[in-house]
């Protein structure tokens, strides 16, 4: 399974309050995002060169999904923090094939001309207590190539969990700015280059 890393999620509860949360980390301006029917949610991005960050909160203006949301949205709760992290890949349904069972089945999906599949778990959560990526297919444009350029560039994700030696061995990713740590329990943090210096995310 050939993955690449592909964005960055931030949970929140609104996204208002996600997106004042990563300006005031990072010092830097988010650009709008858009709406995700099919899931409920919305979101707010910032480029971070050939990869992206996302700010994503359940959208009060639609009607709740029938199905649980992505990255296990309904049952977050407290202060905006980094949750997820997604990985590309060509064929989908190979690397769901190949990835830890709970992965999810795949889903089509579109906003505009942007058009992807994504391997959706039918809880929300993925595996490792969501500490293994989501599963991305792009089929077109890719956001990050559409976002302003504010100098901003990943450094490091750093993804901790109990099982740090199975997760890293579900993965088979060789990115070097993708360290998986041991630790008691689920933890992520993200170094990012700024114009102001590097600022972390967690």
């Amino acid at each position: 399974m050939m993955l690449t890393i592909d964005h960055l999620a931030v949970s929140a509860l609104t996204l208002e309050a996600g997106v004042a949360a990563v300006e005031a980390a990072l010092g830097l301006s988010l650009a709008v995002g858009g709406v995700h029917p099919h899931m409920a949610t919305h979101n707010r991005l910032l480029g971070l060169g050939e990869v992206y960050l996302e700010v994503i909160a359940a959208d009060p203006a639609a009607p709740r999904p029938k199905w649980p949301r992505w990255f296990d949205l309904d049952s977050f709760t407290g202060a905006p923090r980094l949750t997820n992290w997604i990985c590309a890949c060509d064929d989908l349904e190979a690397a769901v094939a190949a990835a830890p069972a709970g992965v999810g089945v795949p889903v089509d999906l579109q906003r505009g001309d942007l058009r992807w599949r994504m391997a959706v778990p039918g809880d929300g959560r993925l595996p490792f207590d969501g500490c293994f990526p989501a599963l991305i297919q792009w089929q077109g444009p890719h956001p990050a190539a559409r976002l302003p350029d504010l100098g901003a560039r990943l450094r490091r994700l750093e993804v901790a969990h109990p099982q740090a030696e199975a997760l890293r061995a579900a993965l088979g990713l060789t990115d070097p700015r993708v360290v998986i740590l041991s630790g008691p329990v689920k933890a992520m943090r993200a170094e990012i280059d700024t114009p102001h210096g590097m600022r972390v995310l967690e």
